[in-house]
């Protein structure tokens, strides 16, 4: 059985051979949460998911404890909500819908997703709008399952590096009870929100809260940066061993704000995901 504590830590597993390996990875790592792909993300297109994944993937969750808050499965990062075209937008909304309807069938009720990209030929509020008509679309045609929107480094034309986008985006959500946002500290560092420091971890929160509102916050993603901070450049590392270093990681693992929120490693170094998350618990005060 997976330890039960106010701080749901995991990482992205993998759910090769089929989605109900997933938990059996998750516990392997000495996680209490975890994070998943429900289709090959390399890929628009997949098999539905065969009845007896789906009955052996909640029948493994509810053996090893993960209840369905714990999980945060992520969109392909094919997918771009805010396409500025007619028909990348469709190909994106269907293979998003596709997503959202494996996360009902495996009782998951909610999904990380990136807000998307202008790719220069639209503007950022056209963009933002495109995305929430997005969401409001998937939110229609599914049932139980949350939008959850994940910050991003602002690489490219790419939106959502600023808390004000998400809000944005929120505010043109019809149903607000299904979407909710992601923080991913190593993006949050190269969009320049500074969490290195209490100080600047104290004003970051205070921003994502006065902006967006942490109530609205469904999970994390815990890693650490190659960039440097303010870059704009998406590139992950092992915990305390790139730019951001260690405090940031004890200052949210100390933030009751953030108990029971799924706290999801994307690090570098998969073999490296137990010894992280042994270093994470350790760091509660």
């Amino acid at each position: 059985m997976i330890l039960s504590s106010d701080k749901w830590i995991g990482a992205h597993v993998s759910a090769a051979g089929g989605v109900h390996n997933a938990p059996l990875n998750a516990r392997d790592i000495g996680a209490n949460a975890f994070a998943l792909f429900t289709k090959n993300q390399r890929q628009w297109k997949a098999k539905p998911l065969l009845n007896a994944d789906i009955a052996a993937f909640r029948e493994r969750c509810g053996e090893l404890g993960f209840t369905a808050d714990r999980i945060l499965p992520h969109n392909s990062y094919l997918i771009n909500p805010g396409h500025p075209e007619k028909a990348g937008i469709e190909k994106s909304r269907e293979a998003l819908l596709d997503e959202m309807r494996r996360c009902e069938q495996l009782g998951i009720p909610q999904l990380n997703i990136h807000p998307g990209s202008h790719l220069r030929q639209i503007s950022e509020s056209e963009c933002l709008s495109r995305i929430a008509e997005t969401v409001n679309i998937m939110l229609d045609q599914t049932r139980g399952v949350t939008v959850v929107l994940e910050n991003t480094a602002g690489q490219g034309s790419n939106l959502g590096h600023r808390f004000e986008h998400l809000a944005e985006i929120i505010d043109q959500v019809e149903d607000r009870s299904r979407v909710g946002f992601c923080i991913d500290t190593c993006h949050a560092h190269a969009a320049g929100y500074d969490l290195t420091t209490p100080e600047g971890y104290s004003q970051a929160m205070e921003e994502a809260d006065r902006i967006v509102g942490l109530s609205m916050l469904r999970g994390l993603h815990l890693n650490d940066a190659k960039s440097e901070l303010g870059s704009r450049v998406d590139r992950h590392a092992p915990l305390g061993k790139g730019t951001m270093g260690r405090e940031p990681f004890r200052l949210i693992m100390n933030d009751d704000r953030l108990n029971r929120l799924p706290m999801i490693l994307e690090t570098t170094e998969p073999d490296n995901w137990a010894d992280e998350i042994v270093w994470l618990r350790s760091l509660v005060d």
